[in-house]
């Protein structure tokens, strides 16, 4: 890795605050964050570039304008205010740390020029948000180990891990079209599938055993050509940020479908992704070791091995899942609760991810969407699906309104939240992930 991956400067400096009240203890977007998207203000349907600070969006699109950016943060604001944000993407390290330096420096108490970005901020409740970049590839990594066993052993108990799976980050290629932003109404899907486990032909009509999947959004920046692959020591490199997803999955329609090439119409109906891409800068104080794997696990090969990325491969993000059912909106409770992991949880980091994407020559390109895959922890109380929860169904979680779920049902909003925390720094979040299910149309 390169140290500007990991370096921390006074962007982190806890003792820092906003002019913008609201950034001050706010959960997600303190002044320590600042992550990056696209929106649409109040009343205007143009698209344009944004920041997220407190309850507020900064519109950066005007920032540039008014010329409060400079060298090589005003490069970089521009590339950001074309639209989507693959350019910005593309610009890479140097640009996203001097346009962040500089944001910093503009949103922080006694900025001389706070009572010109007065006017450039907007309630972020008023405003639509949108995809942060145009998603020209989508890949879903399965690189949560305790998902992997737990699902595993539903199919395979005497082998819940099949044998590359500690030696090769498995994955596919989703479906980019399908990618929604937070807040999207996801349409329950139809799809063949067995009414029973003994029965020998398909029906066709709704999933019954619809769910959710807590993974890590990673947002690609500057790619590779084609045929030359990323290596470990560079591949951190080539992340512009993160956020959270949802891998919407019809379990009865994948157990159908997924031999013997993998997951298909089960995932491809609607992925949601939260809006705002948290930088790697952002994430710096919250780079930690990677756990270290049990003494009989194969060591990763050599294209996949680094010490420094061991040493700070790893981020320390606590992602919880909350579900909110039409009975709990009736009588007035907030959203249940349901899990609560960490993305240390993870087998392989980000890097060994990139390097691998890229170890056959594949080219990634700016914007290029990777799931982390489920992120379980080993306890049922941080399992990242109801698949693994419920147990495929046999033991419904109950719910404070007095109804139970095995699997979603039509109305159910699935939340999902997370907070990168450490001693010594100010906790920031990822932005939530929201998705309603609504009933078949068919």
């Amino acid at each position: 890795m390169q140290a500007r991956n990991v370096a921390l400067d006074d962007t982190h400096d806890p003792a820092r605050r906003s002019w913008v009240a609201s950034a001050n203890g706010h959960p997600d977007f303190p002044v320590q964050n600042l992550p990056f998207g696209v929106f649409s203000p109040p009343g205007a349907p143009a698209r344009r570039a944004g920041v997220a600070i407190g309850d507020a969006i900064l519109d950066l699109q005007e920032a540039s304008r008014a010329g409060l950016f400079t060298g090589e943060a005003a490069h970089a604001a521009a590339l950001a205010t074309e639209g989507p944000l693959n350019a910005f993407m593309a610009a890479g390290t140097e640009a996203r740390q001097a346009l962040r330096g500089r944001l910093a420096e503009l949103l922080t108490e006694g900025a001389p020029e706070q009572s010109t970005l007065q006017a450039m901020l907007h309630p972020a409740t008023q405003c639509t948000l949108h995809l942060p970049a145009a998603i020209g590839d989508y890949t879903d990594f399965y690189a949560g180990i305790h998902h992997a066993v737990n699902v595993g052993r539903q199919f395979r108990p005497d082998q819940p891990l099949l044998p590359n799976y500690k030696y090769v980050p498995i994955g596919y290629h989703g479906r980019a079209s399908s990618v929604c932003t937070s807040g999207t109404r996801v349409r329950r899907p139809v799809g063949q599938r067995r009414e029973s486990a003994d029965a020998q032909a398909p029906v066709f009509g709704p999933t019954r055993r619809l769910d959710y999947e807590v993974e890590l959004a990673i947002w690609i920046a500057g790619g590779n050509t084609l045929g030359s692959p990323i290596p470990i020591e560079e591949a951190f490199d080539h992340v512009a940020g993160f956020g959270l997803l949802n891998d919407w999955s019809a379990r009865d329609v994948q157990a159908w479908e997924y031999q013997p090439l993998g997951p298909f119409l089960a995932k491809s109906f609607a992925t949601s992704v939260s809006p705002w891409v948290v930088t790697p800068e952002a994430l710096a104080p919250f780079r930690v070791p990677q756990q270290i794997r049990p003494a009989d696990d194969p060591a990763p090969l050599p294209y996949l091995s680094s010490d420094a990325d061991q040493q700070t491969g790893a981020l320390a993000i606590t992602i919880e899942t909350l579900l909110a059912t039409p009975c709990l909106r009736a009588q007035g409770l907030p959203a249940q609760s349901v899990s609560v992991t960490s993305a240390r949880h993870l087998y392989w980091t980000v890097a060994q991810l990139i390097a691998h994407h890229t170890s056959n020559g594949c080219n990634l390109r700016p914007g290029d969407l990777l799931g982390s895959g489920t992120i379980s922890s080993p306890t049922p109380d941080g399992y990242g699906s109801l698949l693994e929860i419920t147990e495929g169904g046999r033991r419904p979680i109950a719910l404070g309104s007095g109804g139970t779920r095995t699997f979603l049902e039509d109305g159910d909003e699935v939340i999902i939240r997370a907070r990168a925390e450490r001693d010594g720094f100010v906790s920031i979040g990822l932005g939530d992930v929201r998705g309603i299910v609504m009933p078949s149309d068919r």
